[in-house]
Formats: structure tokens, C-alpha cells, sequence
């Protein structure tokens, strides 16, 4: 066990995005069960408790992040500036969301005003939406989906972790109303 800890540390302290137990499986010279992957991973975690990174397991697999505490530390570091989100870029992001799958007339109806490309593009750029397929209607229109980035970048697994709406006009009230947005 203490052989697994230590690779699978050097492997997902190595590693530059999230790794699956796949990845990780692949990687490991024997072969080795996945509860005994997922057993390596928990004691590994252990260790880690208390400490100014964490081990955590997210959408598109588990890595090593800093805890909250610590993150303002790493923010005052940067050289680059986050990068600020549009108003209609929030809304939208937040439609597909909550609505997903939509297509850009679903989009549309629900903002009540006509979506510029750019929007959507900026968001696949991201990383944070895809097209799922296409609706089968006339003109058959591009399905918009979350991807597994999106949730990875905010630290969640699944939709489900994301706040409940609590009536169906909730939707644009969860973008705060200044125009210019952080993420």
C-alpha cells in the first residue's frame, strides 16, 4: 500500500489536469483492482488532511488542489488577471446550465433578447460547453451541453451539486447584476 500512496502521489502531483483511475491504472506497472486504487486514494487523502493542498476527486477525475484557505495566497501571485465574463456570457452559461440540453432558440426565448455568437463561442473557447447533437427539427439546430470541465472548474462532480433553482423565473437572478463577472 505505502509503494501504491506513493506513485499515485508522484502521478497526480505531476499531472497538469485531473487524472481518471484509468489514467492511473494504466500508468501502474501490476495490475491493480480498482478498490485497491480507490483504497490508495483514500489513505493518500489521509495523509494529506490538514495540509495546504487536498486531495479531491472531480468531474473529469482526481487531482491535488490548494484548500480555500490558501487559494488568496496563490491569487496575490499571479501575474495574469482572471478573466471577466459579460453579463450576457453568465446568462447564457447559466441557461445552458440549468436547461441543458438547449439549443440557441431555447437560449434566446429565455433571455428574452437574440444571442451573438460570440457568446457561445467564448464559452466553447472555455471549454465549458459543447455541442451534444442536434435537435430534430427543421434546421436541425445544435444541442448545447456542460462539459466535465465546467464542472471540474468550479470543484464539483455533477450537476447535482450545483444550487437548486427554486421556481422556474429563478434562472437569471443566480448572475449578480454587475455587467463585468469574475470566474
Amino acid at each position: 500500500m505505502t509503494q501504491l500512496k506513493i506513485v499515485l502521489e508522484v502521478l497526480l502531483l505531476s499531472s497538469v489536469e485531473p487524472l481518471t483511475l484509468a489514467q492511473m491504472r494504466s500508468a501502474l506497472d501490476e495490475e491493480v483492482s480498482s478498490e485497491a486504487l480507490r483504497r490508495g486514494l483514500d489513505a493518500l487523502r489521509s495523509d494529506w488532511h490538514g495540509r495546504g493542498l487536498e486531495l479531491v476527486c472531480v468531474a473529469e477525475g482526481w487531482r491535488f488542489q490548494t484548500r480555500v484557505p490558501f487559494q488568496g495566497y496563490l491569487q496575490r501571485m499571479r501575474v495574469e488577471k482572471p478573466p471577466k465574463y459579460s453579463r450576457a456570457v453568465m446568462e447564457t452559461l447559466a441557461v445552458i446550465v440549468y436547461k441543458q440540453p438547449v439549443t440557441r432558440g431555447d437560449i434566446e426565448a429565455i433571455r428574452g433578447v437574440s444571442l451573438n455568437a460570440q457568446t457561445l463561442r467564448t464559452l466553447e473557447q472555455r471549454g465549458w460547453i459543447r455541442i451534444a447533437g442536434h435537435r430534430n427539427v427543421p434546421g436541425r439546430p445544435a444541442l448545447f451541453v456542460t462539459t466535465p470541465q465546467f464542472l471540474s472548474d468550479l470543484n464539483l462532480r455533477t450537476l447535482d451539486e450545483l444550487p437548486l433553482l427554486q421556481a422556474e423565473g429563478d434562472l437569471m437572478p443566480i448572475c449578480p447584476v454587475n455587467t463585468e463577472l469574475e470566474l
